[in-house]
């Protein structure tokens, strides 16, 4: 009797251990696929950026050891020196700064390094200049703080970036407005003002593979790019103009004075280069028409149209996001977002969904 006691007793135990086990497993595959669908914490603290900047930001940012240094603040930091251009043309400045972060060459000679490892330390290469300005400013984040100067810390960081830290002590603060026709002062407000806008974690993660969820993620990096008629394409977003009713917002033209994308040129933008798409949402459809999918069975990456009832014209395009999601640049004085496709545009305009 007493045997078969301690036979149940150990195959009890058995059952308890290996029943402990499997909810070990089932606990540790819901935190995995917790942080599959939320990123996970290096993947946070940053949206609205260019995909080819995103990891070097991200990366810049935490081998910094002070924490006034974000990802948002780099990001700002560089959307104001050069609104992430990388061409010579477009990133060169009047006083000869080069590249997205805009080095001096002689402060380039002492912050510069070859970060990614093409073989030579270049203020044009994204990885050597983002991971430069990261460096610069951690040291200048430290010298701030050690400083005693009155003010917010980062804001002194980025007056010396700017004007040099020599000014910083010449003025024991952020120079005045007075100095330099306020530019250093208005640059240090303006990046401050922006940071909210690159703040993260992003509203997406996207997993997977293949043309659809490469297009989607690309698009994601662009969350909070603000919506500019007529403006965006191939390289990214740029300044619209106002046509006809578009472009206007209280009745004042502010397309020509906005950077940023509309709707058919981020999808264009998304799938470049792979698939070149064309310009106009119209024209996407036409495109790729012969590739209809069923609301049913859409993926991430396929594209959405609405079109106006009475005219049958299509004028708006976006990308299916998953989850009943897409992300498209909505209409002027909105950004890029991430919304139900319900709610994108009205449901009766509705016009069909395809695959690229």
């Amino acid at each position: 009797m007493k045997v078969l006691i301690r036979a149940a007793a150990a195959v009890i135990a058995l059952l308890v251990l290996a029943l402990a086990g499997l909810v070990a497993m089932v606990l540790a595959d819901a935190d995995a696929e917790a942080t599959e669908v939320t990123g996970g914490g290096g993947a946070g603290g940053l949206r609205g950026v260019p995909e080819e900047f995103r990891a070097w930001i991200l990366e810049a940012a935490e081998e910094c050891e002070e924490p006034e240094l974000t990802p948002a603040l780099l990001a700002a930091q560089i959307y104001q020196e050069s609104g992430f251009k990388t061409s010579r043309e477009e990133a060169t400045s009047y006083a000869g700064a080069e590249g997205p972060a805009q080095f001096m060459p002689g402060t380039w000679a002492t912050w510069g390094r070859d970060a990614d490892g093409n073989g030579q330390a270049s203020p044009w290469d994204i990885g050597d200049a983002v991971t430069a300005q990261g460096r610069m400013m951690c040291s200048l984040v430290k010298k701030a703080k050690g400083s005693g100067y009155p003010g917010d810390v980062r804001a002194l960081a980025l007056a010396g970036y700017n004007a040099g830290w020599g000014r910083v002590e010449q003025f024991g603060g952020v120079p005045p407005k007075s100095f330099a026709n306020g530019q250093t002062y208005n640059y240090v407000r303006s990046i401050l003002a922006t940071m909210k806008r690159f703040e993260g974690p992003g509203l997406l993660q996207v997993k997977g593979s293949g043309s659809g969820a490469d297009a989607l993620r690309k698009a994601a990096g662009r969350l909070g790019t603000p919506y500019a008629y007529g403006g965006g394409g191939p390289q990214g977003p740029s300044r619209g103009f106002c046509s006809g009713g578009g472009g206007y917002r209280g009745g004042t033209c502010v397309a020509d004075d906005t950077v940023g994308f509309d709707c058919s040129s981020l999808v264009q933008y998304a799938y470049w280069p792979d698939l070149k798409l064309p310009r106009t949402a119209a024209a996407q459809y036409g495109a790729t028409s012969d590739r209809a999918v069923s609301r049913q069975n859409l993926k991430p990456g396929d594209l959405l149209f609405w079109s106006h009832g009475d005219s049958g014209a299509i004028y708006h395009v976006a990308l299916y996001a998953g989850d009943g999601n897409v992300l498209h640049a909505p209409r002027t004085g909105k950004t890029v977002e991430l919304v139900p496709l319900s709610t994108a545009m009205p449901d009766s305009d509705y016009y069909g969904a395809t695959r690229p």
